[in-house]
């Protein structure tokens, strides 16, 4: 079994309303969608959903490193030999995480068609529950959130996701609002994706949100300042997590060292894939730190599998990979029954890709083999 051909495909996802953080706001989500092919006509899907502000790549600089220097340097060998695959992707191009996903979702999606097993059964075997999602809401108006977070509960959510970090000084209105909305019926976390910037600023909007009863905040200061989550650890005991700081085992380990944060967010677009999210889980359970996945907001094929490592790991506790629920259409079929999502035990992903609508949404293609 090798990988004899690859089709690229750069996707336009359109989303049900404009999904707003500190940093941008999107009113569609562009998408690679990587198809890899071997020799005995098996197809494998992998996907990459970059972001200059998180990944540092571009839709248009992964589908070029792709083509250019990443599948060349993967054609003729066996997906299921996932560890030389990234040998041969960290000597082609260092960092690319988002597009490195793509070939590693693909060669797991391959390797459990090869076998007949889902993902995570390859990867050990999966708890028996079926995972849970929280519902994200974007930094929006106090008034329009608290409408949102109601409508949340009725649809049988039991966590809220709330992006802060907004310019306008009204973080903890929207919370404030949100809670007043559905009391304890649900609980909340906070993700400022950087936007609170300094452990000064940071150190004050998290203790005028205690008393709303926020089961954690995620990245409330820049990326790079590991050392502010120690100031932070000093003066609060709210639970923190790590999300954008952390990418590699070095990331991870100065966490760990320090012990000043509660969790981390892996997302396999920072990290590379199943692969490395998987190694990173486990030295996040030996340093004592439990771990989320999370999202760029992604459609079904790397949300599956999101799902199949959550699922196959005991110190992953939770799932935030919810983008299949925020797009109009997508090319993928993962089937959700809020506040769950259905893994099934079909082979690979477990998902089936819907050719006409990736031919709907496709802004370009091309192909490359030996």
């Amino acid at each position: 079994m090798k990988i004899s051909r690859a089709t690229i495909t750069l996707i336009d996802v359109p989303l049900l309303e404009p999904f707003v953080v500190s940093y941008a706001t999107y009113d569609s989500m562009p998408s690679i969608i990587l198809a890899l092919e071997t020799d005995d006509g098996t197809i494998g899907y992998g996907e990459s959903v970059p972001d200059g502000h998180i990944t540092g790549e571009t839709p248009g600089g992964v589908v070029e490193a792709l083509k250019t220097e990443l599948i060349p340097a993967i054609l003729g060998l066996d997906p299921r030999d996932i560890t030389a695959v990234h040998q041969q992707l960290n000597r082609a191009l260092k960092g690319c995480g988002a597009a490195k996903a793509a070939v590693d979702i693909a060669c797991w999606d391959l390797a459990g068609k090869a076998a007949g097993r889902p993902i995570y059964a390859l990867l050990g075997g999966r708890r028996p529950e079926q995972p849970t999602i929280a519902k994200v809401l974007s930094i929006l108006p106090p008034g329009v959130l608290a409408e949102q977070a109601a409508q949340a509960r009725s649809q049988g959510y039991r966590h809220l996701k709330m992006k802060l970090g907004g310019d306008d000084g009204l973080d903890i209105e929207r919370v404030r609002a949100v809670r007043s909305a559905i009391n304890d019926d649900l609980a909340i976390r906070v993700d400022a994706n950087q936007g609170w910037s300094d452990p000064v600023t940071a150190r004050a909007m998290i203790r005028a949100l205690e008393p709303y009863r926020i089961d954690w905040v995620e990245q409330p200061i820049l990326a790079d300042d590991i050392d502010g989550f120690k100031l932070l650890r000093q003066d609060t005991s709210t639970c923190l997590m790590a999300d954008e700081s952390v990418v590699h085992a070095g990331d991870l380990a100065r966490f760990v060292q320090d012990r000043s944060v509660d969790m981390v967010n892996l997302k396999l677009m920072k990290s590379g894939g199943i692969t490395p999210c998987h190694r990173l889980a486990t030295q996040a359970e030996l340093g004592g730190l439990k771990v989320q996945i999370g999202s760029m907001l992604e459609t079904s094929v790397a949300s599956a599998a999101g799902f199949h490592l959550a699922l196959s790991h005991p110190n992953i506790v939770s799932t935030e990979l919810s983008g299949p629920m925020k797009f109009t259409k997508e090319p993928g079929n993962l089937q959700y029954v809020l506040p769950e999502v259905h893994i099934t035990e079909g082979p690979g992903l477990g998902i089936d890709v819907d050719r006409d609508v990736l031919a709907e949404l496709t802004v370009s293609e091309c192909e490359i083999s030996r």
